[in-house]
């Protein structure tokens, strides 16, 4: 049983990449940990640290609400919430349903807003908390055939904005991390569902130049390890007054300065011309 004394941090999308290093971290920190995803066999290692695995698919509210009244039962709350689970959904706006686009919205915005609000009375009630939104650069630019996916992160950030200050009252910070080139599984997440989705559409040669530009990427040691972004939530956890803010990572604040200082057409071409 976890310790109602003890500080309490949850970390969702935690069976792999950047969830599963946070939650290390975490628990190297000292907090009792609760670790989510859908696939529960996949956090056995955490498990073996002392973490609490829960099966929780973020896109469900019945999931959502069964850890969550698990949660206050045993511990009455959470000192810390890491909202990290999420997938990216790449395609030309023309080819996705719009069912699809709604579950990612879903996966990425929804569900952690959901996850949020049941947590909350137990964070107020106590004054005290943190909720860190793991975003991404992408939630600040934009990539060829990203439409929907950078939709969800610049959701994200704006919901983040607004949250902090109506929480601020209670002594709840809120936090944004934004990750930059990670070296996890997005990059084949990504690529795959884009070729079976539009490889043979009449967007056929972006989606394979994009596909094929993505895959170049991710898993080949030129992005950052998963441990740079679980360094950052640590630090913005422990501190008393953390920035609102963390760009971390490969490329997250080049291109986001990029985008800021020169402007949308500049940033078109610059993107425009990693795909030739």
């Amino acid at each position: 049983m976890f310790d109602r004394n003890k500080k309490t941090a949850l970390v969702t999308g935690a069976s792999s990449g950047m969830g599963k290093e946070i939650a290390k971290r975490l628990i190297k920190d000292g907090f009792q940990v609760y670790v989510a995803a859908r696939q529960t066999e996949k956090m056995e290692d955490l498990a073996a640290l002392g973490a609490r695995p829960l099966r929780m698919d973020i896109s469900k509210d019945s999931d959502i609400g069964a850890a969550v009244t698990g949660i206050l039962a045993e511990v009455d709350g959470v000192d810390v919430l890491v909202n990290n689970a999420g997938f990216g959904l790449y395609g030309p706006v023309e080819d996705i349903g719009i069912d699809e686009a709604r579950y990612q919205f879903e996966v990425n915005v929804f569900g952690p807003a959901r996850l949020t609000q049941l947590l909350l009375p137990a964070m107020r009630r106590k004054k005290a908390g943190t909720i860190v939104n793991i975003t991404s650069m992408g939630g600040k630019i934009y990539t060829l055939l990203g439409a929907w996916y950078h939709a969800t992160k610049h959701a994200l950030e704006g919901w983040s904005d607004s949250l902090r200050l109506e929480l601020a009252p209670f002594g709840i910070k809120v936090v944004v991390v934004e990750p930059g080139l990670i070296e996890t599984g997005f990059g084949d997440v990504v690529a795959d569902g884009l070729l079976k989705r539009s490889g043979a559409s009449v967007y056929a040669k972006v989606a394979q130049t994009v596909a094929k530009a993505t895959k170049a990427s991710y898993g080949h040691g030129l992005g950052s390890h998963p441990r740079v972004i679980a360094n950052v939530v640590s630090a913005a956890v422990r501190s008393g007054r953390p920035r609102t803010r963390y760009a971390a990572g490969k490329y997250a604040k080049m291109m986001i300065g990029v985008r800021k200082w020169f402007g949308d057409r500049m940033f078109d071409r610059l993107i425009l011309s990693q795909m030739k």
